[in-house]
């Protein structure tokens, strides 16, 4: 069993019915009207519900920084990386893949962004990098329940099937050629993130066809990873969003 917390990442969850719930634990000091569209959201679900003592909701989520409501339920399921390249949001596909990210508030972060900006999902190694916690989940606020994430044993290998399908592979790298808006990205692709500090592994980096860097003008040398994805995500959705409006207006 798994337990995710906080207002938006437990309605979120009730909402996408992507998850099994043994209960859902609401502090009995709590009454408002958000904690009271979770608890309707339970009882017209049919999921159990618990009141109790805040500090026994401390103990289950492990933080105090709950909000007054935590969920016990099955584990985020994962998808295999073939669903997600199948099921495209829009004309392209468009991943995003991360490299080893590891802190679970960046990985949030990332998700959330990534269902803000229109990718159809997430690439994640199976090791050496953070899963869809309830940290993460609280993070993404509650986007993790419904952008498709996928776990993958060897990155490298999923991005050569990506690429085997016509996925153009674009790796954010401080010591890329380009910069970040000079691609194109009006085409399947997906976009690589490497881990905090570490960038992207060599093997990894490898595998891109092309490498693009993101100016930095201030003294401090680069952009936290959720950040820097996030610049990058929203100039994939600028391009894709002013191409649909070209093409509407030649119509």
């Amino acid at each position: 069993m798994d337990v995710i917390y906080g207002i938006h990442a437990v309605s979120e969850a009730l909402k996408s019915r992507g998850r099994a719930f043994e209960y859902v634990g609401v502090a009995r000091e709590r009454h408002d009207p958000k904690m009271q569209r979770i608890i309707d959201d339970c009882r017209a679900s049919g999921v159990p519900l618990r009141f109790v003592p805040r500090e026994q909701l401390d103990r289950l989520a492990r933080t105090p920084a709950h909000q007054g409501v935590v969920a016990v339920t099955s584990q985020k399921k994962y998808l295999d990386l073939d669903d997600l390249l199948a099921n495209k949001r829009g004309e392209h596909s468009f991943l995003v893949v991360l490299d080893g990210v590891e802190d679970p508030q960046n990985l949030g972060a990332v998700i959330r962004t990534a269902d803000a900006a229109g990718a159809d999902g997430i690439v994640l190694p199976e090791r050496r990098a953070v899963g869809v916690t309830g940290t993460v989940a609280k993070a993404s606020a509650g986007a993790s329940e419904h952008l498709p994430i996928a776990r993958v044993t060897n990155l490298a290998r999923s991005l050569e099937e990506m690429k085997s399908q016509n996925v153009w592979i674009v790796g954010l790298d401080e010591r890329g050629q380009q910069t970040y808006d000079t691609v194109d990205y009006r085409m399947d692709c997906a976009l690589v993130v490497g881990a905090e500090g570490k960038g992207m592994h060599e093997h990894v980096r490898s595998r891109c066809d092309f490498l693009v860097h993101i100016p930095v003008l201030g003294e401090v040398p680069s952009l936290n990873v959720s950040v820097a994805a996030a610049v990058v995500m929203y100039e994939v959705a600028r391009q894709r969003r002013t191409s649909q409006s070209t093409e509407s207006t030649k119509r």
